[in-house]
């Protein structure tokens, strides 16, 4: 079966659902909201895992979730499936002139200055307006930088964003002698938002940095625990070199 033939059998299915189903007749675009959302992370994790079949099950996922707003909406008498997809057809040409027109780009970035440039044409007041409210934080400093590079706002090279870490960092440990927790949690987030450009100009996205890590650190902890109970111990009851000692032997053998 094509493309067009599966999407139409999906179509049917929520249909089907929406008339029969007791839960599906029940959902709005508020309750599956928080399910929306965490379909996206699930899709995240796969794509950080590199697992290719999750994540080919998770964007069956979030389609599913796609069909289904477009029924509600189409109920609500709002927009259909198709209103949907036109509109990101016709906001995709729109928005890529050197493709569908006589503009011409040297390179990717020029092209997302032109995106920007485009939005405000349509009614975007701020270059910042596209940015959700709700986003992580560390992907939301992410985007907020990108936004900002479109115009220029933008250090040269990666030694000046690292001069700026710095700096950041000696006023948050400034900050700590004080001993002002409020200053201290502004400093903070000032050493982190300048992380976040380091990671930016040294080409890593942080958020999945992060996460790699944080899966990490569970792995290395859960074979201390693992390790711990094999001789018999409590974590509780083990001093903190003990505990170090098998992390350090957790490393090695993840080394090897």
């Amino acid at each position: 079966m094509n493309y067009a033939g599966s999407l139409e059998r999906l179509r049917t299915i929520m249909d089907e659902l929406r008339e029969y189903c007791p839960w599906d007749k029940k959902q709005t675009l508020q309750t599956l909201r928080p399910q929306t959302i965490e379909e996206t992370y699930e899709l995240a994790d796969a794509i950080t895992d590199n697992d290719w079949k999750g994540v080919k099950e998770e964007l069956g996922d979030l389609l599913l979730h796609i069909i289904f707003y477009s029924k509600i909406g189409a109920e609500q008498n709002q927009f259909t499936l198709e209103d949907v997809i036109e509109g990101v057809c016709n906001k995709l040409v729109h928005r890529h002139p050197h493709i569908y027109s006589s503009t011409t780009v040297n390179d990717e970035e020029e092209v997302k200055q032109n995106w920007e440039k485009l939005k405000l044409k349509e009614g975007k007041k701020s270059i910042l307006s596209g940015v959700p409210n709700s986003l992580p934080a560390i992907i939301k400093a992410l985007r907020l930088q990108d936004k900002t590079k479109q115009v220029g706002f933008e250090w040269n090279h990666i030694e000046q964003v690292q001069d700026k870490v710095n700096e950041e960092i000696a006023e948050l440990y400034e900050a700590v002698q004080e001993g002002k927790q409020e200053k201290i949690e502004e400093e903070m987030g000032d050493v982190l938002f300048a992380l976040v450009n380091y990671a930016r100009f040294a080409k890593v996205d942080p958020e999945m940095a992060l996460d790699k890590t944080n899966k990490k650190f569970i792995r290395r902890f859960q074979h201390i625990e693992e390790m711990a109970s094999a001789q018999g111990k409590i974590l509780h009851d083990m001093s903190l070199e003990e505990m170090d000692a098998l992390w350090n032997k957790a490393k090695e053998q993840e080394r090897q």
